[in-house]
């Protein structure tokens, strides 16, 4: 677990987006940018959309796991805890499923914020080195290691749910060696 100020943590980077990239002025990478007289939307659609569809996301999959589970909390800070807590009583196949969804929602977050470096942080699903490269026109990664291509000599490209259950995934066998 990550210290509370810590904003590389998927709910301070849900809480940075809704504070500095929702407001307008700040160009934000695949935006466009209308030059017409009609004034522009008081906060960017984009992120605001993506706020929207990861609180919904989030919700839903606590619902489904959950279905008695207490009203989701209004503000954003709380949304990932709520989770957790609402969840905790799950086997651990389906906790590391929920932490798996979280820390690809972070992923997502980083990613919209322009901080394409938090790719190069995780090792490749496939040949477990240091070779990813964020590819946002594929909206996935790929493994830039000659050896971990396939018969035809295509690289590798994985998805964020994929880096991000291969990352949970390697967190378990790590904890229990902790204890």
């Amino acid at each position: 677990m990550t210290a509370a100020g810590d904003d590389s943590t998927p709910a301070a980077r849900l809480r940075l987006l809704q504070a500095e990239f929702l407001q307008p002025g700040r160009e934000v990478h695949g935006e466009r940018v209308t030059t017409s007289a009609t004034p522009s939307a008081p906060i960017r659609l984009s992120v605001y959309e993506h706020i929207r569809a990861t609180v919904e996301e989030a919700t839903e999959h606590t619902r489904a796991a959950a279905p008695e589970a207490a009203p989701r909390p209004r503000g954003l800070d709380e949304l990932y805890g709520w989770m957790r807590s609402e969840t905790e009583h799950l086997d651990a196949a389906r906790q590391q499923a929920r932490d798996a969804l979280i820390y690809r929602q972070g992923l997502e977050h980083a990613l919209l914020m322009d901080e394409v470096s938090v790719i190069r942080q995780h090792v490749c699903p496939g040949c477990s080195t240091w070779s990813l490269f964020w590819r946002p026109e594929r909206k996935a990664a790929v493994c830039v290691n000659r050896y971990c291509a396939d018969d035809d000599g295509m690289s590798s490209y994985w998805t964020l749910a994929q880096i991000a259950r291969d990352h949970i995934a390697r967190q378990i066998p790590a904890a229990r060696r902790a204890t």
